[in-house]
Formats: structure tokens, sequence, C-alpha cells
């Protein structure tokens, strides 16, 4: 028995909140709960019998974790935080099924470059971009079986790496957060025999299953403030949105089809909430809370029916069973509390409705593909690609090809270190856009002129300080200005200045792929770009296809004469057959004076001025 499994989803809120604080109006609440904790841990010491104490520890040890969890979710300032939105994707595509078919497809794998003799990395790329591959919408299941290597020879795929195995091993590349799924193939070191990683047998084939289920339709529901304590339905379901406060909503789902048998064991999520600002960005996620207050007493009359008993039995545990699954059967609503960085303005809730699904199974055999950031090869290698993946970010992105200057300036955001007196900064720094991938590397700020001000006795701006040369430095290409307070003969109090910041103007014009000009050539899903006629310094290039969707890239290479040389064409590879390329091109470059006055932080100890 797993009496953790209805609580499963409380790691993902522990997860979410790891480094946020309480405010002093809850150091009570938290008070009160540590005390809780610690006598709850005091009486699993009393229990003699291992599973009770297991079973007692699991399930309590959930409760507890919920409820330092709704805490501190409650008590997390509101500071405005933007996402994406995830289910975006769906709009491409005719059906849940076309987009699993899609996801599967447009799997490959990339030999990584080495930096190793004896290790080499491979990443399985998908086609759709999350911050972790398990934010896919729908259940799915991934598990790798073997890589079959140059030599004929097979290696299967093991969990972790064994020091005592003696001979090649496939297991996940450790301490990979931001691609769980990367695979290492780890060769032997044998003392005294040094062998290069080209002269290693190479993995030709990875080979693995994975299973994916689709819902039968998606269904959303867009709310606001006016649709609380109404019932919304569509076909077999129904939501209600019970709260919607500032940063946080509570909505209750009911579908009256039950689960396929299919998804059964599965228990996916059936519920994707969203939430938008006035500003129309969708809000990242700080949190949620599936348990409502009923199966929170359920959970809690378990709990104590458990630490009731004097030891673990056979009849005692299907007792539990049967109780959560006849609880469990009378449940017919899902319920969700869901909070937002940001203040919610509307909400887009989405519904899986897995009451019919299609489970598609596939086994995996990839052929291993190596694509490296820089190439040698004067040939173009293919990467055919069966799929079409569209990127819903593009059209913002490239909107700051027009960014103006006071758009520019207004961006800006100013920042101080005082802890190292000898190397004090300010940084003047604002958000990377396209504008700023199309500077180009011939920058030159020029002179930077800056002044420092010690403050009079009412704290204002007061006379400037004499300083030599050595005393500042300004970086306007970095936008960063360094000083050395022990050359100070005060500490500043102000500067005040101007630092160049620079503008792009940027010309756009529209290509049909079937009408090129000399030094662009399409080859299938891949742009050739010859680097003399378009340097990549100031053009870029968009593909769209016949829907007027821009294609995602997929990966680019530049092929160059030699190793650092100038790069002789470029080659971008794009999910899907473009028929129309946008360009934009750098015409000219402009520097924008952003003058300031700032005033400085002081330093924690006053440095000794050198006389």
């Amino acid at each position: 028995m797993d009496v953790r499994s209805p609580l499963a989803s409380l790691g993902l809120c522990a997860a979410l909140l790891m480094g946020s604080g309480c405010s002093p109006s809850d150091e009570k609440k938290q008070t009160s709960l540590e005390e809780r904790t610690a006598k709850f841990e005091q009486s699993l010491d009393t229990i003699q019998d291992p599973k009770l104490k297991d079973a007692v520890a699991d399930l309590g040890g959930s409760l507890l974790l919920l409820e330092r969890a709704r805490a501190k979710l409650s008590a997390k300032p509101i500071e405005t935080e933007y996402g994406e939105d995830t289910l975006a994707l769906l709009k491409h595509y005719p059906t849940p099924q076309a987009l699993v078919d899609t996801y599967i497809n447009g799997l490959f794998v990339l030999r990584k470059a080495s930096h190793s003799d004896y290790l080499t990395d491979l990443q399985p790329v998908f086609p759709f971009s999350f911050n972790m591959p398990d934010q896919f919408p729908f259940p799915q299941g991934l598990e790798w079986q073997s890589v079959t290597l140059s030599n004929n020879k097979v290696i299967p795929f093991q969990p972790e790496w064994s020091e005592t195995d003696p001979g090649i091993q496939l297991s996940p590349t450790s301490s990979n957060l931001t691609n769980p799924d990367d695979l290492t193939v780890t060769y032997p070191f044998i003392e005294g025999i040094e062998t290069e990683n080209k002269s290693q047998p190479q993995p030709v084939t990875l080979k693995g299953q994975i299973e994916v289920i689709a819902p039968r339709k998606v269904f959303t529901f867009d709310l606001s403030k006016k649709d609380v304590g109404r019932k919304r339905t569509e076909e077999n379901v129904t939501v209600t949105l019970l709260t919607l406060e500032n940063n946080y909503a509570e909505i209750e789902l009911s579908n009256n089809a039950p689960l396929a048998p299919d998804v059964g064991e599965e228990s996916p999520n059936p519920l994707l909430v969203q939430a938008q600002d006035t500003t129309g960005q969708f809000l990242s996620r700080s949190g949620s809370i599936n348990e409502n207050a009923a199966q929170l007493a359920f959970y809690e009359k378990q709990l104590a029916e458990m630490q009731k008993q004097k030891a673990w039995s056979d009849a005692f545990e299907k007792q539990l069973e049967d109780e959560q699954k006849a609880f469990e059967h009378k449940q017919s609503s899902h319920y969700a509390k869901v909070y937002f960085n940001g203040q919610i303005n509307n909400l887009q809730v989405n519904v899986l409705d897995f009451s019919q699904a299609t489970v598609t199974h596939k086994d995996l055999e990839l052929p291993v593909r190596r694509f490296d950031k820089n190439s040698l090869e004067k040939t173009v290698q293919s990467l055919p690609m069966p799929v079409t993946v569209y990127d819903d970010q593009m059209t913002d992105w490239l909107k700051d090809a027009t960014l103006s200057e006071d758009q520019l300036k207004s961006s800006v955001s100013v920042s101080q270190s005082v802890e190292d007196a000898s190397a004090a900064r300010i940084e003047f720094d604002h958000p990377f856009t396209f504008n700023d991938d199309l500077l180009g590397n011939s920058r030159n700020g020029g002179d930077a002129p800056i002044t420092f001000f010690a403050a009079d006795d009412a704290g204002k701006r007061g006379e400037p300080i004499e300083l030599p040369a050595e005393a500042f430095e300004v970086d306007p290409g970095r936008g960063t200005i360094t000083y050395d307070l022990n050359l100070f003969p005060e500490n500043p109090a102000f500067v005040v200045g101007s630092i160049p910041l620079f503008l792009a103007n940027i010309e756009k014009g529209t290509l049909s792929a079937g009408q090129l000009p000399k030094g662009l050539e399409r080859q299938g899903n891949a742009l050739i770009v010859d680097q003399k006629a378009f340097p990549s310094d100031s053009w870029r290039f968009f593909a769209k296809d016949a829907s007027g969707n821009y294609l995602k890239e997929i990966l680019a290479v530049s092929h160059r004469a030699e190793e650092y040389g100038t790069a002789l064409f470029d080659v971008h590879y794009f999910y899907g057959q473009p028929t129309t390329l946008e360009t934009y091109q750098r015409t000219d470059l402009n520097t924008v004076e952003y003058g300031f006055e700032v005033k400085l932080d002081k330093p924690e100890a006053a440095p000794v001025a050198k006389p």
C-alpha cells in the first residue's frame, strides 16, 4: 500500500517554494507548525513495528508538508513574473493525438561535443521546448534500453554509472538538472594507456521506448471575476470557479464520464490552469494545492487510525485500501487552488478529458547525429524532419527590431555593489532584445564622462570630488563603472554623468524560398547562408511555411575552412519546409547617451583614505 499516492503532488509545491520566506505575521503559524512537527516526530519514536512506523511517517509527513506549502504560498509576496502560454502549441494541431505524433516523431538524438576522451554525451532533442521535459501536457514515459556502438557492440542502459563495472557503460548524465534525459557513454580508463575519444567505439544508434497518452479532447474555459460561483459546462465537463483573488484561484472540475480504462492507473492531472494580468501576458505559477477539505479530513482520519494500532497487519492494510477506494469512488470532482506570481486579471482553465484516450507506444531506434556548432566539413549534412513545429515566441522577440531610443532608455536598470571597497561597481543593464542581438562586434562607446560628488550637510549632492585617473574605470561596452574607494579622499555620495547605449537600425525584408538571391540556398528544411554575402554579424533570417507561422529552428552550424577561422557559410535547420524568409539587416549603429545621477550605496566599513 502506498498511502502517499494521494498526496504525491505535494513535492511539486515544496520544490516551487524553496527559498521563499515567511512574513513576520506568519511566524506564529510557523512556530505552531514546527511544534506539531516536533511532536509528530517524537510520536514516531514510540512506534515499534517498522511497517507501521513507515506508513505513519509517510502519511503524516505528507500532511505536514502540505500544511507547510499552504502557509508559504499564502505568505509569499506578490511579485510579477511572466511565463509562457504552455498550451499555445495545441492551437497548431487539429487533435491532441496529432500533437502526440509530432512529439514522438520529432524526437532525435544529438551527440554533444566531448571534452573528455572517456565520456561521450548524448542529448535527446524534443521538438517542443519546456523548462523540463515532464512539462509536456499529456502523461508520457520514456525509457532507454541500449546504445549500439560502431563496433556493433550493444551496451545496455543502466540507471547509474558503476565504479566497479570495467566495461563501456550507458547511464544518465550525472548532475544534469536542465536536461534529465541526457545520457553518457563512459569508456573505461586503463592505467598507462591513453586513448583519444575519436579512437573509441562511437555511439551509432540509441534504442528505447516511449509511451504517451492523449486525451479525447481539450476544453478551454476563459474565466474572470464575474464567473465566480458559476458553473460552465462543455459536453461532459463542468468547471466551477470557486474563488478568484489577487494571486490565486480555486477551481472545481467534474467530469460525468469515467476515466478510460487505459489511463485508470495513471491518474493524470486533468486540470491545467493559466492566468494573465492586465497586460495580457501569462503569469508564471508559484505553486498549487490539489487537496480539498474533504480529502484532507479523510487522510487525517486514516492517520489517526494508524496511530491507534500497535502493529501492522495484512487485515489492517486491506481495511485502509478499501476505505481509500470507497472514498475515491465517491469523489466526483477534482479540486485545485493555484497561486501565480502576479495580479490575476483573467484565467484560462484547460481541461484534459481522459474519458476516452489514445495510448501511443513506440519502440525507438534513433540514429545518433553529430552537429557541432562549428564545423570544418565542406558539405552540408542533412537533418530530415518529418514534423512541423512552430515558434510562438518569435513574433514577440522580433518586435524589438523597431526599438526606439526612449524604449531603450526606459528599460535600463541600475545596480550597485560596494562589498569590495577596492572594486565598487555600478552596472547599467537592460533586458536582452532582438535589437541587441544585431548590434554586432564593432561597438565603440568613446568617452563616458562622469563625476563623483560628496554629500552636503542635508544629504544632497555637494561638491565634486577631485580624483586621480586610476580611481575609477568606465567600460562603455559592458555598461559598468568600477571605482576604488581606497583612492577617494572621502566617501562619494553621488555620481553624475552619461554612459553610451547602442541601438541598431534594422531593415526588414521578405523573400520567397523558391526565388532566393545569390548567397542564399534552401535544401529541404535547411537554409544555407553565404557569410560573404550575408554575414551573421549584421543579418538574421527567419522562416515561415505556407500557414504564415514562424518555423522553429532546430539548430545552426557554422562551417569554417579552419578551426577558429572565418565562417564560410552557416546552415540553419528548421522543423518544417520554409516557403517564405523574413530578413533583418542592421543598416546602421547608433550611440544613445544615457544620462544619470545615481545616489551611491554606502560601504559597510568606511575605507581609510590614502594620504
